[in-house]
């Protein structure tokens, strides 16, 4: 009975150390999260961007090219688009990173995800093998950017104050599986 009794204070008091680290850990993430997310996406942005200024240098130059000279209707050409959209990217990702004008950044994200993901549409034979279950490799390229997009999503909500709460007031402690 002892034993029995011993064991369950050793796991009880495990459960407690447990729960501090987890608490601390959980608390850590939800304040160094979003900022994290931020400058992630400002990075991959700048960079992307940044690739574009140099000619050859970016893969996604052509199917960028393309997709924006048949959404224009062939007024905007890649001698035109691929600067556009270089000075576009990189501007989108200075603003995340500076934190500055950030709903004007996120504007400029949301529209250019609209277009980032239009060549599933307008080119399917160059980013399907067998539409829509086998993408490219440049169709997988493109589809990784509904991750950007949910990532824009969460730094937006943060744009009037909010932000991720560990735990929630009222909310019982125990952690969810």
């Amino acid at each position: 009975m002892a034993t029995t009794s011993r064991r369950h204070v050793d796991d009880h008091s495990w459960r407690r150390r447990f729960d501090r680290v987890d608490a601390a850990i959980t608390e850590l993430l939800a304040r160094i999260g979003i900022p994290v997310l931020r400058i992630g996406l400002g990075v991959i942005f700048l960079w992307f961007g940044a690739l574009k200024f140099v000619p050859g240098a970016s893969p996604a130059d052509d199917l960028a090219a393309r997709t924006i000279e048949r959404l224009s209707f062939g007024l905007v050409g890649p001698a035109v688009s691929v600067p556009l959209l270089a000075t576009w990217e990189s501007l989108i990702g200075i603003g995340l990173l500076s934190a500055r004008f950030l709903r004007a950044t996120l504007l400029l994200l949301a529209v250019q995800m609209v277009g980032t993901l239009a060549p599933l549409v307008l080119f399917p034979a160059e980013t399907f093998q067998v539409f829509p279950f086998a993408p490219t490799l440049a169709g997988q390229y493109i589809l990784k950017n509904v991750v950007l997009i949910g990532a824009g999503m969460v730094v937006g909500a943060t744009v009037r104050g909010g932000r991720i709460e560990p735990q929630p007031d009222g909310q019982d402690a125990t952690p969810r599986e």
